[in-house]
């Protein structure tokens, strides 16, 4: 019944035209009997003339209904004029009024209904009541013969209106489910995009942090092997370990990805695994000042402490490609009533003006760290050369934090060294 329903929809002419076709099949002989009142040839002819006038245009009530009801209307009025008789075939007034009130314009539809109802009261004088002959017991049969095809038109019209109310809910039902699919393609496809931004910084974080550890052992295990070959050992387990590890978190996020039932379902890092990630880092010849101060009002959701963990990652990757020789780095942890303020500096050469991203604010600092503890001073944001954008790792860590409604803001220390400043508030319930 669906499938028949829409073929009808999508071919309206050829239904109306069929639909024509039957009813001037039906109404012609009666046309032509009824308006051969003097059984002339003429008469009849004449007849059948205006009854296929006004049942053809019926096979435009649809796709042209404003043009099959002016038709309708003329034939009508010219009816009227030359004093034709009215014949069945003018069943096709009310059914063009309906037609007009359904698919026509607004405008279409009360003009047809004025000029019907107008219509109906030249029908009702030049035919059944004689205005010449006015006699009182006559008006009421003329007011009543008035009335029964007002009654008639009025039904019509108000039939092709409840028509068009119910086109018009479907086809806005219709819009919305339409303007609904397409938001929901949307929604997906920004979920996607945010899928693969998070995906591209869990990748960055994994393989950057990990090659800059087994490169820098590599690199002091090549020098150093000359003058003692016994540290050859150590630095190739750091560099499996380190090798190990990262071969594992890259199982785990690849396995997430392919939807994987046996896929590790490790929980990921957060601030308790700071511990084992500074000791990599000391493992791989960084010496690194960790401290906490202040203590946390609440827990920091999971995703928080990510962020978080892979900010004092990527600081301290960027320590040790950055920062040159004999360099030292503090991480430091503090808790206040808003939230948590990472800091990770370090007292090497820094890297380029080109990879700020702003000042970084005051931080306190653990004691005996002088230099490094000293107030940073507040800046504008720095505007990076075309091409370097601060760097694919500050960028990503800028866009975690932002996650988190945080801030991030990063830049040279006064006196030399480089720092990293990320706050992250509290997930107020």
């Amino acid at each position: 019944m669906h499938s028949i329903y829409d073929w009808f929809r999508r071919h309206r002419f050829a239904v109306d035209f069929v639909l024509m076709a039957v009813l001037w099949l039906m109404a012609m002989p009666f046309s032509v009997a009824d308006g051969g009142y003097s059984s002339s040839t003429v008469d009849m002819v004449v007849a059948g003339v205006f009854a296929t006038a006004l049942i053809v245009p019926l096979a435009w009530r649809r796709t042209r209904t404003v043009l099959a009801g002016c038709l309708i209307a003329g034939v009508a009025i010219l009816q009227w004029a030359l004093h034709v008789p009215p014949v069945p075939a003018d069943i096709a007034v009310p059914l063009i009024v309906y037609a007009l009130a359904a698919f026509g314009p607004r405008w279409a539809s009360l003009g047809g209904l004025g000029l019907a109802l107008i219509g109906a009261i030249l029908l009702v004088t030049r035919y059944f009541y004689n205005l010449t002959s006015l006699s009182l017991a006559d008006i009421p049969y003329g007011i009543v013969m008035i009335i029964m095809v007002w009654v008639l038109v009025l039904f019509s019209w108000t039939a092709g209106d409840l028509t068009r109310t119910k086109r018009l809910r479907e086809q806005a039902l219709s819009d919305r489910a339409r303007r609904l699919e397409i938001e929901a393609q949307h929604e997906r496809e920004l979920a996607a995009s945010d899928e693969r931004a998070h995906i591209a910084r869990e990748m960055h974080d994994i393989i950057a942090h990990s090659l800059s550890v087994i490169i820098t052992q590599a690199d002091g295990a090549r020098y150093a092997a000359v003058a003692s070959p016994e540290i050859a050992p150590e630095t190739l387990a750091t560099i499996a370990a380190t090798g190990r590890t990262s071969l594992q978190e890259m199982r785990r996020l690849l396995g997430v990805l392919r939807g994987d039932d046996e896929a590790s379902t490790r929980p990921l890092p957060g601030l308790r695994d700071l511990d084992e990630l500074l000791l990599g880092i000391r493992a791989a010849g960084l010496p690194i000042d960790y401290s906490v101060t202040g203590e946390a009002r609440r827990q920091l959701p999971p995703g928080a402490e990510l962020t978080a963990y892979r900010a004092v990652q990527e600081g301290l990757t960027n320590v040790m490609k950055h920062a040159g020789p004999n360099v030292q780095a503090s991480v430091n942890l503090s808790w206040n009533a808003r939230g948590l303020t990472v800091t990770v500096q370090d007292d090497g050469r820094g890297v380029t003006a080109a990879l700020s991203t702003a000042g970084i604010p005051t931080v306190p600092m653990p004691s005996g760290r002088g230099r490094l503890s000293a107030a940073l001073p507040v800046a504008e944001p720095a505007a990076a050369p075309s091409g370097t954008g601060g760097g694919n790792g500050l960028r990503g860590m800028a866009e975690r934090v932002k996650l988190y409604d945080g801030s991030l803001s990063s830049g040279p220390l006064t006196g030399g060294g480089f720092g990293i400043t990320a706050f992250i508030p509290y997930s107020e319930n």
